[in-house]
């Protein structure tokens, strides 16, 4: 039986978004379990399980909506919004190098790496994996 859906134009960059989301989230995650592993670092107070999940998707969702607008309302907008992504990643990792979260210079460092670890992932995944899913054959075929 074959389905004949029809989707607005919405639909397949948000879900290509989401679809980026739960991968990055996932990466984020396992890159939590080892950076804590191998540093032991304890300080779990913003960076937990919880708010990797909820926030990380979260934030993937909107990341689709500005998606949206690029591809459709600006010209060669695919290649400008993953300079955007490059350029505010960049700029989130450089605010990072300036946040404190303890007295401690160990724990300040470990922070550190840990949080420029997961921009690094996002903005990765959001500059590549969103175009690469949305002009994925096997995505629209499989999911969509």
């Amino acid at each position: 039986m074959e389905y004949n859906t029809s989707q607005g134009s919405l639909s397949k960059p948000l879900m290509s978004a989401v679809f980026a989301g739960i991968i990055s989230t996932v990466i984020c995650l396992f890159y939590n379990i080892l950076y804590r592993d191998i540093t032991d670092f304890e300080l779990a107070d913003i960076i937990n399980v919880s708010s990797l999940i909820f926030l990380i998707n979260l934030l993937f969702l909107v990341i689709g909506f500005v998606y949206y607008f690029f591809i459709k309302k600006v010209r060669k907008g695919e290649s400008l919004f993953i300079a955007l992504c490059v350029l505010l990643t960049l700029f989130f990792i450089w605010k990072a190098e300036g946040v404190r979260r303890s007295t401690s210079q160990a724990d300040i460092v470990q922070f550190r790496g840990l949080l420029v670890g997961i921009l690094v992932i996002i903005g990765a995944c959001a500059a590549i994996l969103i175009p690469y899913v949305f002009h994925s054959k096997r995505f629209d075929k499989g999911v969509l």
